[in-house]
């Protein structure tokens, strides 16, 4: 089934949801504020999150504006107000669905239902690639190097990221600049070299994974 955050500073809502959603075969966390919601975000790979707009700390709306800069998880907003203007702001945010509280709960767990279905009919999963002491969370976009966050600049991520995806294959030069930068790159080629550089040195032991093929390209060895 689904991974569901909950997200509510009312400790009873969170429960009544948990409740619901776990009859359903939900696997269910809680969150208090936005500012934990978007650390567990980060990190937990959900399929849905339940968030309540007034909340302590950080309130909905802001917390769903931050986690739409690196997640495109569905989200339904809870709100105590039924004003259109808490709707226009939320999918303008870019939120899935609305829900004004008192709510259903089973109504809850049928708009749940529907936009999972929508957004592909079955949970998705965060897509998590591990090869030795590198894992790599291609969704939320974080990778750790034996169990340490490393951060990378955006082409890096995405450098490590294609390479991951096609570990023990034999990439060309062009192949990875024309999936990377896009075929309408005009750089020079010794770009991807040094990006390839600075990504070994952010792997540090690990980087002697990215085996370099003389006159060809690039190919990611688990083995190596």
């Amino acid at each position: 089934m689904y991974k569901i955050l909950v997200v509510d500073d009312e400790e009873n809502i969170r429960r009544l949801i948990r409740k619901y959603a776990e009859f359903e075969g939900h696997t269910v966390d809680e969150a208090k504020d936005g500012m934990e919601a978007i650390g567990m975000v980060r990190e937990g790979g959900y399929d849905l999150l339940v968030v309540d707009i007034m909340m302590p700390e950080l309130d909905g709306f802001s917390a769903c504006r931050e986690i739409r800069k690196f997640s495109s998880v569905p989200i339904i907003l809870l709100s105590a107000r039924g004003e259109e203007y808490d709707k226009i702001n939320g999918f303008e945010i870019g939120v899935d669905d609305y829900v004004v509280k008192p709510f259903s709960p089973k109504e809850l767990m049928l708009r749940i239902d529907a936009i999972m279905k929508r957004a592909g009919g079955s949970p998705q999963p965060s897509d998590v690639i591990v090869a030795g002491g590198i894992r790599a969370d291609v969704t939320a976009r974080i990778v750790y190097v034996d169990g340490e966050r490393v951060a990378l600049t955006p082409k890096e991520y995405d450098l490590l990221f294609y390479m991951m995806k096609n570990k023990n294959v034999a990439l060309t030069r062009e192949k990875l600049i024309t999936e990377v930068w896009g075929w309408d790159y005009y750089g020079d080629d010794r770009t991807l070299d040094t990006h390839v550089k600075l990504l070994r040195r952010s792997l540090g032991e690990w980087s002697r994974m990215i085996v370099t093929l003389r006159g060809v390209g690039y190919r990611f060895d688990e083995n190596a």
